[in-house]
């Protein structure tokens, strides 16, 4: 998954969308409209999969993973969708996910069509856990409030931030106002077809 000279071990690569002012949703009502001509590209479908085959772990709040697993379980038996939507659709299903929530409990991800999913609660614990346990990378998909939390606690390797050529003018910001670091840039590339740019970014 990482270009980083450093790619020792099990890393923690957070993937997120931001808006050209630096917002990765646009608050409660979470309306994802603004990103999904990039999301449902096949220029983001071929990138994304360069990301995601190299972790055997999920890692998500509750707000995704109501919003995902209403809608990719149709999408991947639609047999519309692309085979690499149909493939994600796949690896979302049965992949380790951790979903870090303080409301939901493990009766209500029993409910849905994914399976090999549990709770989270200790954020910091439970991912310096799955750092020290085997298997290959872990992903966190798109969660804005894990993201904040595991830069806060010096837990992501890599961060993969893709900027949509929209400025949402408020919602939730990815970055918080009092975090401080320094980054190194692995590759940079580019989708013409959504003007849209992907900077993977490596903890220098």
């Amino acid at each position: 998954m990482s270009n980083s000279p450093q790619s020792t071990g099990r890393r923690v690569a957070a993937e997120v969308t931001v808006s050209m002012d630096g917002y990765s949703s646009t608050g409660p009502d979470d309306d994802m409209s603004w990103c999904m001509e990039h999301i449902l590209s096949g220029q983001s479908e071929l990138y994304y999969e360069g990301i995601w085959r190299g972790a055997s772990t999920a890692v998500l709040g509750r707000t995704n993973w109501e919003g995902f697993t209403s809608v990719w379980p149709g999408l991947t038996k639609d047999p519309a969708s692309s085979a690499r939507t149909r493939e994600l659709g796949q690896w979302l299903a049965t992949v380790e996910k951790i979903v870090f929530t303080k409301t939901l409990e493990q009766a209500d991800l029993d409910k849905t069509e994914w399976v090999n999913a549990r709770i989270g609660r200790d954020l910091e614990a439970e991912v310096r856990a799955l750092k020290e346990a085997p298997g290959r990378d872990i992903l966190v998909l798109n969660s804005a409030s894990i993201i904040q939390g595991l830069l806060g606690a010096g837990l992501v390797d890599d961060l993969y931030l893709t900027i949509v050529p929209k400025i949402l003018g408020g919602g939730l910001r990815l970055l918080p106002e009092d975090y401080a670091s320094s980054w190194q840039l692995a590759t940079a590339t580019t989708f013409p077809d959504s003007s849209t740019v992907s900077l993977h970014y490596y903890r220098a």
